[in-house]
C-alpha cells in the first residue's frame, strides 16, 4: 500500500495484498488521511469484483459522513454493478473530477 499526498487529496495505491488485507490497513491507519479526499486506487488488479468494492463500503461510508470524497479507481470493475452509495471510477483523472465536483456541492451546501 502507497500513500500519496496532494493538497488535501491523499491517493492510496494497492499493488499486492488482496482486497480485505487493504480494507483493514485502511482502517488501522484511518487517522492518518480522515482529514482529506482519498482516492483508492485499485488499477493494477487484474480482476475487481462487487464483492471487492462492496468491502470498501464501511470506510467509504465513514469518510463521506465526514463530509470528504472517497472514490475507488478501476478500470476492471463493472461501472454498472456498482451499488449507488460508493463511487467507483475507470481513471484518476475522473476521480480527480468527481472530487472536484463534490466539493463544490459541499461549498454549495447541497
Amino acid at each position: 500500500m502507497i500513500f500519496d499526498k496532494e493538497n488535501n487529496t491523499t491517493i492510496i495505491t494497492q499493488e499486492k495484498s488482496t482486497i480485505i488485507e487493504l480494507v483493514k490497513k485502511l482502517q488501522a491507519t484511518y487517522p492518518r488521511f480522515e482529514n482529506d479526499n482519498v482516492i483508492i486506487n485499485l488499477s493494477v488488479l487484474k480482476q475487481i469484483g462487487l464483492q471487492d468494492i462492496v468491502e470498501f463500503l464501511e470506510v467509504s461510508n465513514r469518510h463521506r459522513r465526514a463530509k470528504h470524497s472517497f472514490v475507488i479507481v478501476s478500470s476492471q470493475a463493472n461501472l454498472d454493478d456498482m451499488p449507488d452509495e460508493i463511487v467507483v471510477v475507470p481513471t484518476l483523472k475522473e476521480a480527480y473530477d468527481v472530487i472536484e465536483m463534490e466539493e463544490m456541492e459541499r461549498d454549495l451546501g447541497i
